[in-house]
Order: C-alpha cells, then structure tokens, then sequence
C-alpha cells in the first residue's frame, strides 16, 4: 500500500458505498442509493453496463424467465413503457434494455468502466473499505458490495493439450462481440448446459459439421418462443402494481398458482393431461411445479422424467443417440433445466454427431483437434460451454480482506458462510448481492436482485439515521441460517446430484448447495423479520471517540431468524390458511370426528407385509389392537406401541402411518393398543390398560408371531406417557422385562411453569390451551402429582430399562421431556435424549408430510433395534 494510501486510512471515504458490478443489481444500486442520498461509485471491468448479458453473446442466448418478468418492477412508467418483442428475450434485446434503463436514470455517471478490482482491504480504525483496481488506483467507501453476479466467472478448460490447439477457441461466457463465420468448418462444442442446448441448433444451421460432446446429458423443455402471450399481457396490464406484487411473495419470484396435488394422487391419465399442458406452456416453472413435491419425492420426480425421455426418444430419429441423450441418473431439477428452441431436432440433422464421453472420454486436445478413446477428431473451430465458477468464483476472485486480515477465500475454505446470502461475518459492512445462502439462482433473478437491493440500501442508510457507521452480522445469526439452508436443502432431491448448486462442476470446490431453497416468499419474510427485530444477528456500531457511552455507541442483536425446519413451517402456514378451529373449543365428540376426518386426508404411510386387527383383554373388557409385521422373513421382535391424543382423542389406528414407518426400518413387529380415554374414563383407566397391553403382549408374543426375549414399549405424547408409566410398573413390580423404552415427545409431567410452556405454549398445534383440555378431562386435579399420571415425580427411577426420549424444539412439553432424560440418568439409567430440532410436537409422525422427519423416525427405529438386541440390555 502506497504512503498516499496510509494517509488517506482515517480519512472519510470517497462515497459511502463502492459496488463491483454494472450489470442489473448494480445499476439498480445507484439507482437506490441516490434516492436515499448516499453517494456510490460502481467499478466495473466491462466497457458498458450489462453484466452478464454484456459477456454472454453467444448464438441463440436468451433468457429462461419469460421476458416480461426478467424485468425491473421499481419503477411504473419504465415497467409500462419498454416493450419485449418476445417471450424470452434474446441477449441483443436483454442488452438494449440495460442500456435504456442506463440512459433514462443517468446511471453511467456513477461508473467507472475498464475498472477490474483485484483487491478489497477493511480498514477497521476508519470503518471503511479501501477497494484497489488493476491498474493500481484506490477508492475507499463506507461499504462495500459485491455485485458481480452468480454466473459471471467462466470455469477455465480442464483438457490436456489446450493451448496447442491451432484453431478457433471460443467460450460461450466469454463470446467475442463480433459473430466468428462458421460457415464450413469443422466445430466441436464442449458442453450441454444451457449455453451448449441454447447454441448448438444455431452453430449446426451455419457449421460444416458439428461434433457435441456430451459427459451429462440435461433434461430440455421447447420453450415455445415467439411474442410475449397476449394473456399474461393482459394480465400485467389489468394490475401492473398487483402483478408485481405477486411476484414479490411467489415461490421463484413469478406470479402463478402452485399446485398442491402429489403426482402420486392422480391416476396415469391425470399426470399425462397435466405434463402435455405444461409441456405446452413452455416454461420451466409449469413442468417443476405440475406437481406439489416434484424436488421432493423420487416417485413424483420420475413421472416427471419419464415424460420428459419419452419426449425425446419421440424427437430423435437415432434410438441410440436418443438414449445417449435422456438423462437417467439424477432426477429432474436438480441440474438446472434448460428451454430450447430445436435443440433435439439438430440431433436428426446429417451434419451433427453426438459423442458420450462418459463411454468415449476425451483424452487431450491436440493442434488438430480432439482426441478421443476411439480416435482423433479433427476440428477447426473448439467451443467451450462448460459453464461458470457459480456463485462464489466471482467474489473469491477478488482478493477481499476483512477484520485480523482473514480473506474471504480463507473464511469459506469449506464452503460459503453468510448471513441471509447478504453478509459474512469478519466482514464488516460487506454485502453480497444474491449471495450464496439466498434464493438467487432458484429464482426470477429480477425479483432477488431488487429485493437484495432495496434491503442492503435501506440497512445504510437505516445505520446512518441511527448514529452507526458499521454492521456485521453474528456468528450465531449465520450459523443458525447457513444452518435452515442445509436443513430446506435436505429434504430436497438436490442433494444427490453433482451440479453446479452443489459446486460439484468445480475441481476441488467445497460441495455444498448454494443457493436457499425455501423460496423467494419465505425468504422475503425473514429479511423483513431480520429488520422488524432492530436488525436481529447483527452487531452495529459508531467510530470511536464520539459522544454517549460504548454501549450507546453499539448495539448487539444475537439471535437466529430461522430455525423451525421449513417443511414444518409450510404445514403451519398451510394450517393457518385454512383457520381451523381449535380442538379446545369442541366437545370430545367433536374433536374426534374432526380428527378421523383429517387422518382420512393424510398420506397412508408404507406398505407392510401384513396388518392384523384383533382385540387384547383389557383391565375392563377387550379393546382393539392394530398389529403391523415385516414383509421380511421373521421371526420377528416386538415392540408395544400407545398411540398420542392427550388420553382424550385417539385409537389404535391414529398413529397409522408413524407404526407403519416405524415397522419398516426396525424391522419389528409393531403392535398398537387402544386404551381408554377421558372424559367417559378417567384416570387411572388408562395406566390400566396399558399396564394390561404389557403383560398380553408378553404372554402373547409367540401367538404374535414374535422372536422369543423381552419387548420394547413405545409410544407419541400422551401415549409416551403410559408408557412410561408402564415402565416404572414393571421394575417396581419385578417385570415383564422390557428390552427398551422409545419415547417420543411424552407428557411426563402436569407442571406448566417450565419455559418451554411459555415459549411454545401457542401457534404450534398443541398449544397451552389445548393440554388444559386434555388434562381436564383426563385427570383431576388432586391426582396430578401422582407418578401415574406425572411419571417425571415418581421416587426412584433406577432399574428402568434403556430409553430413547425425543423432545421437539417447538413444544410445550419440551422441557418435561428434557427433565425426564436428566432425571433417568441421574438414577443410573442408560437415557438417551433426542432433540428433533426444528420441530413441533405434532410433526415427527407426519409421515410423507415433513420429509425433515424422516432422519429422525430413523433413529426412533435405530433405537428399537438396538434395544432388542442383547448388548443393550447388559
């Protein structure tokens, strides 16, 4: 750093925010922060403005929104004025419309073009960034922004021999501005993402030959292009305001209705007639959202696939280039699809040959061309479209340094961290623009890079009123979220497939998925609670030396935004939706009709091998018993299971799906017994008839068909609770001997003080309320503190047998359940507590509803086995 520049350390900056990027975020930056009177200074390395659609010029390049909404929305008379000639834009007219908003807003005036940064420095003492070019000069800003978008940096060729080649290279990112003349020659293009699919049928047209080489092949949808539909003009037009609003709170930042059938409710008929409509409609997002759980359910992703082979094998002539070319090894989605115009139908033309690499792997380029497993393959012309260094390569390649000199490239070693996609901690004052960690890419880019925008140029300019000069986020705050990232990821299939989401087309990249899942409208609302909660996961603060005391100077807001797991969150909202009424406002009558009724909706659960329903003998009469076996050989182990329903709702059939799952991964017969329940039998009837269930199971387990040695007792809530209850019987009483206790969210106590009661007592299905219901009308007051009823207050714990205890994050009975775990191994009992975090109470048994569930049933079955094996119960 040069003595100037150490001078001008504790200096003012020289604007209060510097962007690198003139493509649409950072045109739209200026733009905002002007009106809120913050100077900027935009650098960017390009001639004019365009970001990525200045680089990318490449035959038939367009974009796969439809143009419409590939658009800005913040201002009304732009949005009415300019209009698209087509439904998706090609990149000359994508380009022009850059340029016009560049004009009408005076935008150039704040940029410096020809201007690459090489290097960003914080200075902490002076709270500013200082940002170097390549050519040596230095400009400093209050803040710092990355603009430089999420498909930007061209991944370098990976090919032995790449400089020797003697003819035309050209990369599909980096396209030269004037079109090379094709026209008889021999082209090879390297790559079918959607640079390749788009510029293949355009390079065929003008080429002697072609040669595509494919290593993976992509699932393409035609996308119908031609001028913008006159209905969705229509539809904008009616109400541009309410249009974009829409797409502000939709799924993927485009206004649409989402479908809310699996592909596994309809008949063959049914998926045929939805898939030809969508097919039809040609976008991307009509075909990923024909169904409700397309990303997350294998079946209904393969229907999906299925169609999509079918449509190929039907377009190309070649059945074994059509099979080369029908992807059938990841599912659908998640690669990112493309929309296509011919791209099928230039596999039928005499000029174009296909190469697999997968079984044809290239083995060097050479002066001539590229040689293969079978041979070499002239060429005159080499074209790389193999795609970008996505979402992280751009801001890694610029060499930034935040507090103690850590480097970003050093902080995400492991994969990106942020906060929100919009901040990283060490890094004060910087922000990213459709950063890692935000729905960027898995979305409307327009509708992201706005919201992005308007939020980091309201938190300046929130910092300035409010007497700070400095933001960054917490580590807790970017834990908790990169945290929610991985868990919306998890429950996808995106996960298993090695693209580009998940940094698998990089060598030597941190496989991790990138971009946030959870949608653009859920994501909104957590950066609108981020602010609404006085900037909750941030740390602000004011230079030293001003007025007031250190702690008026700063503020520390720890905390986590989100850390419900989403699926749950989605059933949530789906409920509230629906605005049902509380089961406490029913009669018991009621609310067991109501409860049948929606248990008829639910996904059934997996197939067994066998369903038996009998009766046992009961401490009053018989009741009925639900038994579910293997489809394995047996014998097998058996496990007692007390279905959930506050001792008031409930049967032996209730928790259906739940004893189904966890049959299938313990591999044990699970046997549901019914007991009585309030207020037509209050306790102790239903201790009684548990403690009844036990011994009949025990006696009865040859009958049953079981393996002979002792059996697990099981059970949800309230059913959780008899079986504890049952437990302690046995070892005062000297058995039957139980193998293991597995305990899911149980009712141990009748204590409502405990936080986990005022913190979760309302908005998560069962809620304080509903528990009084049911405890009025399964017990009386006086009998609450029996450990009959209240097993967490019984004397001696010891000699119990093995247990697992699950407890949910967002429960009321969290913490009994917590206290129960403690107090089981304070006694010496091998106790083990399983947080399902992110949860409710009611969400572990929705089987094929919150797919975040299924790790967890996992381990529930897990601990079934391990407790019927011997070693668990020395």
């Amino acid at each position: 750093m040069s003595e100037d520049v150490d001078q001008r350390d504790s200096a003012q900056p020289d604007f209060d925010v510097v962007v690198v990027g003139a493509g649409f975020a950072g045109m739209y930056l200026i733009h905002r922060l002007r009106s809120l009177n913050l100077t900027v200074q935009v650098l960017e390395a390009a001639d004019d403005v365009g970001g990525t659609w200045y680089w990318n010029r490449y035959p038939g390049a367009r974009c796969d929104i439809q143009s419409i909404d590939y658009s800005y929305s913040f201002d009304a008379e732009l949005d009415a004025e300019w209009q698209w000639e087509e439904k998706y834009a090609t990149q000359p007219e994508i380009l022009r419309y850059a340029n016009h908003v560049a004009d009408r807003f005076d935008l150039r005036r704040s940029i410096r073009f020809g201007t690459k940064v090489e290097k960003a420095r914080w200075d902490e003492q002076a709270a500013q960034w200082l940002v170097t070019t390549a050519a040596g000069d230095t400009v400093t800003g209050r803040h710092y922004v990355m603009a430089t978008g999420c498909l930007s940096l061209p991944k370098p060729p990976e090919f032995d021999g790449f400089e020797t080649f003697e003819g035309e290279v050209y990369f599909t990112g980096r396209w030269p501005h004037e079109d090379p003349n094709l026209s008889g020659k021999r082209v090879g293009v390297i790559g079918t993402g959607s640079s390749g699919i788009q510029s293949i049928p355009i390079i065929a047209a003008e080429a002697d030959t072609l040669t595509v080489f494919q290593r993976t092949p992509n699932y393409s949808l035609p996308a119908h292009n031609g001028p913008v539909s006159d209905d969705l003009l229509a539809l904008k037009q009616q109400d541009q305001a309410g249009y974009r609003e829409a797409a502000r709170w939709s799924r993927a930042g485009v206004p649409g209705a989402r479908s809310e059938e699996s592909a596994m409710a309809l008949s063959a008929a049914e998926q045929q007639q939805r898939l030809d409509q969508a097919w039809e409609t040609g976008t991307l997002f009509a075909i990923g959202g024909a169904f409700s759980d397309v990303v997350i359910n294998p079946q209904s992703n393969e229907v999906v696939a299925d169609y999509i082979r079918a449509k190929i094998r039907s377009t190309v002539e070649d059945p074994e280039v059509a099979e080369t070319l029908c992807p059938t090894d990841y599912p659908f989605g998640t690669k990112r699809p493309c929309l296509d115009s011919g791209y099928y139908d230039t596999f039928n033309r005499d000029n174009v040959s296909l190469i697999d690499l997968r079984k044809t792997p290239i083995q060097r380029i050479t002066e001539g061309g590229i040689e293969t497993a079978d041979g070499l393959i002239e060429l005159d012309v080499l074209v790389f479209a193999t795609g970008f260094d996505a979402m992280t390569g751009a801001l890694v390649a610029v060499d930034i340094e935040g507090k103690d000199g850590l480097s970003l490239a050093e902080a995400w070693v492991d994969g990106p961290q942020t906060y929100l996609g919009l901040t990283v901690v060490g890094f004060p004052n910087f922000f990213t623009i459709t950063g890692p960690g935000s729905p960027s890419v898995l979305s409307n880019m327009m509708v992201s890079i706005e919201q992005h925008v308007d939020w980091v140029s309201s938190c300046i300019a929130d910092l300035r009123n409010d007497g700070f000069v400095a933001i960054e986020a917490t580590e807790t705050a970017q834990a908790g979220w990169g945290q929610h990232v991985n868990d919306a990821a998890n429950i996808t299939l995106y996960p298993q497939t090695n693209s580009w989401y998940m940094g698998a087309n990089v060598p030597g990249k941190p496989r991790v998925f990138l971009p946030y899942i959870g949608g653009v409208d859920s994501y909104r609302r957590a950066c609108d609670e981020v602010v609404g909660k006085d900037y909750l996961g941030f740390t602000r603060w004011a230079l030293p030396g001003g007025n007031g005391s250190e702690a008026e100077r700063s503020a520390s807001n720890d905390g986590v935004v989100r850390s419900m797991q989403v699926d749950v969150a989605a059933v949530l909202d789906f409920m509230a939706e629906l605005d049902l009424p509380p089961l406490e406002s029913m009669s018991p009558e009621d609310a067991r009709a109501f409860m049948a009724g929606t248990s008829e909706q639910r996904p059934p659960g997996p197939d067994v091998g066998e369903v038996v329903d009998g009766e046992y003998p009961a401490a009053d009469g018989p009741l009925p018993y639900r038994l579910y076996r293997p489809a394995t050989p047996g014998p097998h182990q058996l496990t007692v299971y007390f279905h959930g329903g506050g001792w008031v709702l409930g049967s032996e059939q209730s928790d259906d799906p739940l004893c189904r799952d966890l049959c299938v991964r313990s591999n044990s017969i699970i046997v549901s017994c019914d007991y009585r329940h309030g207020p037509e039998h209050r306790f102790p009837a239903a201790p009684d008839d548990a403690w009844a269930a036990l011994q009949w199971a025990t006696a009865q387990s040859e009958t049953l068909g079981a393996a002979p040695g002792p059996l697990v007792i099981a059970g949800w809530s309230a059913g959780a609770n008899l079986a504890t209850v049952v437990a302690q019987q046995a070892a005062r009483d000297g058995g039957p001997e139980i193998a293991g206790q597995v305990l899911i969210t149980p009712v141990t106590d009748s204590d409502f003080t405990r936080p986990s009661y005022t913190e979760n007592g309302d908005g998560y299905v069962l809620t304080m309320g509903l528990m009084n219901w049911f405890w009025d009308h399964y017990c009386d007051p006086a009998d609450r503190a029996n450990p009959r009823v209240a097993p967490l207050r019984a004397p001696d714990l010891s000699g119990l047998a093995p247990a697992l205890i699950m407890t949910a994050d967002f429960d009321p009975l969290r913490d009994e359940g917590i206290a129960y775990v403690e107090a089981l191994q304070a006694a010496g009992v091998a106790a083990e507590h399983l947080r399902a975090r992110g949860h409710i109470h009611t969400s572990i048994g929705a089987v094929d509803v919150v797919i975040s569930g299924a790790p967890l049933r996992q381990e529930l079955a897990a601990a079934i086995q391990r407790f019927h094996t011997q070693e668990a119960r020395v």
